[in-house]
């Protein structure tokens, strides 16, 4: 006896009522042969051309099987459930697909030019493969595929196709645009491969392979997928799988399972987010930011595991990042199979990652640090925010042009990365930002050519000596610590950009030693040796030795040191604002040592007394001015002369002179210097340009000699 859900209260009635959706249904939808009633009946059915199949209102099982050569249909408004596997194929003449197997010892298939669907799923009805157990598919199986079975008959979904098989399946090329949907808890598993223009929703309650290392899968179209189980994603060796849907979750316990063979890459430029509107038809959700706040039961709960794959986030058109949330709503793991996993970061746009990626099993994502590297792709506008601290024991690589920051700059939004591990590194050439609120960093290990910027207000301490990148620090806000042999001898630049920026490399005899330019409004705790360009305007807590290499260059006012003070090098005086006539500053003070020790050492060719010019004044250098030990230029004469207005309207056009990134040297007095360029430009100004006092300057480059710069030598 077959045991059917639908039944109808008679045979005649039900073959009537069937007569009726015929007669009523359109033109285009009844051609080919109807074979309705023989389905009702459940018996076999012998394909012969295009066939039909009505289902009626409710559910339908037929425990009959398809057969022959031929299409299949089926319309309606109800569920038509089948129990057996169905075999038919395509008229010899409508088939076109061609398959093949590459790879030699790694083999994996390939299909072209797909056949015209077999099975055709029309809007309104629903064709469900199995009844829970491991038989209902419709399929033919003519390939040696290696290591799964390939289905020539491909299948057009416009209306429901439902899953209910604990078997594997694989239903050939799918097409259309309606809804794929796989009960929970079958543990059936779907096989999608090849490349598909179907555009519709699925719903995977299960697991499903987007690919194998037996095939790529490409499904370019999809809308949405609702994951509800597994799904998995790998991909042949050499070969590059790009999913672009989006993925919802609506229940706890569902994952993205991503893996790669080597030279494989797996593409990732959708968004997974819990899902609380919409069905299974067209998941959605309301407020993207309950992506980032624990629903009742976890039920919002979702990650992915990366095994020993080559995995991009993003493509470089979109900053839509693909896990939103914090450790209490998603999970990454970063795992090592056959090799260790890289992820990357690739968007146009800032993202912000709010969970740890660790390298544990499943949700309990911190049991083991992560086995594998980053890599923040630089893309043009890519700005990663890591907003919780990360337990990734890899690499970490921040490309030219991209940006990395630790910590968002809000309360709970503090980053870091995990520095404890043997492939702990950061490979910074773009620029790295640490911005935390309340979390102290530290960090070692950091190369490359980029910037390191801190903007929070935590501290970060930089330690050891592999401390060695090469571009620009800049302390926007809070202290930048140097400890355990780091230096910033390196860097390109050290800018202290407000009066609360502190610097701080200690007092345990550690130096903050600058080889390039060091400048600003902050203060440096610490020993300071200059070999190479200190701006005045700092404040230097500790020791002062500029090196005959070195280079003093006043700007915002005099540098002030507490600690003792030995002077060499030179000294630029290009950014003093000279007054004009009775104004004109009498006393300039260029260093305040603040210490009690006398002030060692002079500058190149100024010793104690020593006379230089500043425009037409003359100024005596002293190394013990102010409280005793200051040195400070003292007016002993001015000399105004008729031409004065015309150069100073000559340097207003000229604008100010270059910042001082690099050393220059000391222009002497008795030179010609720079005066008969000034007033052969104040001539061609005339005086109808205002005479305005000189604005701050910056040095040229090193090695260059005079020209522009108000430097000075005793004479």
């Amino acid at each position: 006896m077959r045991s059917h859900t639908h039944k109808t209260a008679a045979a005649v009635g039900a073959l009537a009522a069937v007569a009726a959706l015929i007669v009523a249904a359109p033109p285009a939808a009844a051609a080919g042969r109807d074979v309705t009633a023989d389905v009702l009946a459940d018996r076999d059915v012998t394909l012969s051309g295009d066939t039909v199949v009505t289902v009626p209102p409710g559910t339908t099982t037929y425990d009959g099987v398809f057969r022959g050569q031929g299409t299949l249909t089926v319309r309606g408004t109800g569920t038509l459930v089948l129990t057996r596997d169905s075999d038919f194929t395509l008229p010899k003449s409508r088939q076109r697909q061609q398959v093949s197997v590459l790879g030699g010892n790694h083999p994996y298939v390939t299909t072209t030019d797909a056949d015209p669907p077999a099975v055709t799923v029309a809007r309104g009805a629903t064709l469900q493969y199995g009844n829970g157990g491991t038989a209902g598919l419709i399929g033919h199986f003519p390939y040696n595929t290696p290591a799964f079975r390939l289905n020539q008959d491909n299948i057009r979904v416009d209306g429901t196709l439902r899953l209910s098989l604990r078997s594997a399946c694989n239903l050939g090329t799918v097409s259309g645009s309606g809804l794929i949907t796989q009960p929970r808890f079958l543990w059936g598993t779907w096989d999608l491969s090849g490349t598909h223009s179907f555009s519709g929703v699925i719903d995977n309650g299960t697991q499903v392979n987007a690919g194998r290392p037996e095939f790529a899968t490409s499904l370019p179209a999809v809308r949405k997928v609702l994951n509800q189980g597994t799904w998995t994603v790998d991909t042949p060796l050499g070969r590059t799988v790009t999913m672009g849907m989006d993925f919802y979750q609506r229940e706890y316990g569902s994952d993205i399972n991503v893996q790669s063979r080597p030279g494989g890459k797996v593409v990732l430029t959708g968004q997974y987010s819990w899902s609380d509107r919409g069905g299974d038809t067209d998941p959605a959700l309301s407020d993207p930011a309950l992506n980032w706040t624990p629903a009742r039961k976890n039920v919002n709960k979702r990650g992915t595991n990366i095994k020993g794959a080559n995995v991009r986030w993003g493509d470089g058109t979109t900053n839509k990042i693909f896990m939103p949330g914090t450790a209490d709503t998603v999970y990454i793991n970063l795992l090592a199979a056959r090799s260790r996993s890289l992820l990357t970061f690739d968007y146009n746009g800032p993202v912000t990652l709010g969970a740890p990626i660790g390298g544990g099993r499943f949700h309990d994502t911190l049991a083991a640090p992560g086995a594998g590297d980053i890599i923040i792709e630089g893309t043009k506008g890519n700005d990663v925010t890591f907003a919780a601290v990360q337990y990734y024991d890899g690499s970490t690589t921040v490309d030219k042009g991209a940006v990395l920051r630790l910590g968002n700059g809000g309360a709970g939004g503090d980053g870091g990365l995990y520095t404890r591990g043997d492939h702990y590194k950061i490979i910074n050439n773009g620029s790295l930002v640490l911005n935390n609120t309340s979390r102290a960093l530290s960090l070692s290990r950091i190369g490359g050519s980029g910037s390191l910027t801190q903007s929070g207000a935590a501290t970060t301490t930089l330690t050891g000596s592999a401390v060695t990148f090469t571009g620009t620090t800049t302390v926007e806000k809070g202290t930048l610590a140097l400890r355990g042999g780091a230096t910033l001898a390196r860097s390109r630049a050290i800018r202290l950009t407000s009066p609360k920026s502190r610097l701080d490399a200690g007092t345990s005899g550690l130096q903050v030693r600058v080889g390039r330019t060091l400048s600003g409004k902050g203060t440096v705790t610490g020993a300071v040796t200059n070999d190479g360009v200190v701006a005045g305007g700092l404040t230097v807590s500790g020791d002062y030795t500029q090196s005959g290499t070195g280079e003093l260059v006043l700007r915002d006012g005099p540098l002030q040191v507490t600690g003792a003070v030995r002077l060499a090098g030179d000294l630029d005086l290009a950014a003093v604002t000279a007054r004009a006539g009775a104004d004109r500053a009498r006393r300039i003070t260029v260093l305040d040592h603040r210490g009690r020790s006398t002030t060692t050492g002079s500058f190149t060719g100024l010793k104690e007394g020593a006379k230089l010019q500043l425009d037409d004044t003359t100024y005596r250098i002293g190394y013990r001015g102010g409280d005793g030990n200051d040195v400070v230029l003292t007016a002993v004469s001015a000399s105004p002369s008729p031409s004065s207005s015309a150069a100073d309207a000559a340097r207003t056009a000229a604008g100010p002179p270059a910042s001082p990134g690099t050393r220059t040297a000391n222009a002497a007095v008795g030179g010609i210097g720079w005066w008969p360029y000034v007033l052969a430009a104040g001539l061609l100004v005339g005086l109808a340009v205002p005479a305005t006092r000189f604005g701050l300057g910056r040095g040229r480059g090193r090695g260059q000699r005079p020209g522009g710069r108000h430097a000075a030598q005793g004479r």
